[in-house]
């Protein structure tokens, strides 16, 4: 298998999204951990499933990533840190950034058209979470270059 890059939307509900070296999204889910020792252990388990990674990028950070960037330095693996900001600032128009609620309701229909665009197992029920890590996964495929632009259908 070629490079994965596994994105993160960071908490004891957290969002995982893997993409292939060609930009496209191969799987997403929410996985709900429950406690921080949990957290700890599931950073070690969701490296080991998701095949190829080179790359992990993370929203979040504090004491909830501190497992997460162990085990990523444990690897070698390259790793991005951001905020919401940075990808929405990219990805969204700015007037669908102005409130909370209505920036994760955006990027639910990003995370929709990116799910299409890959042709990707469409979701019965997509969880915020879930959601943002594909839009995270996304803009970070942009900005290492694995993907050269955003395509012109997902552009808003």
């Amino acid at each position: 298998m070629s490079e994965t890059l596994l994105a993160i939307d960071l908490g004891l509900r957290t969002g995982l999204a893997l993409f292939g070296s060609d930009g496209k999204l191969l799987w997403y889910r929410s996985s709900n951990f429950g406690s921080r020792p949990r957290l700890r252990k599931a950073a070690y388990s969701v490296l080991n499933e998701a095949e190829g990674v080179s790359v992990v990028a993370i929203e979040g950070g504090g004491d909830l990533a501190v497992p997460w960037f162990s085990e990523i330095d444990r690897r070698g693996l390259r790793s991005l840190q951001i905020n919401a900001e940075k990808w929405r600032t990219s990805l969204l128009l700015s007037r669908h950034q102005r409130h909370g609620a209505e920036a994760k309701k955006h990027a639910d229909t990003l995370a929709r058209k990116i799910i299409d665009w890959s042709g990707a197992k469409r979701p019965t029920s997509l969880r915020h979470d879930a959601a943002e890590a594909i839009c995270i996964g996304f803009w970070a495929v942009v900005h290492i270059g694995w993907l050269p632009e955003v395509p012109v259908e997902l552009r808003d």
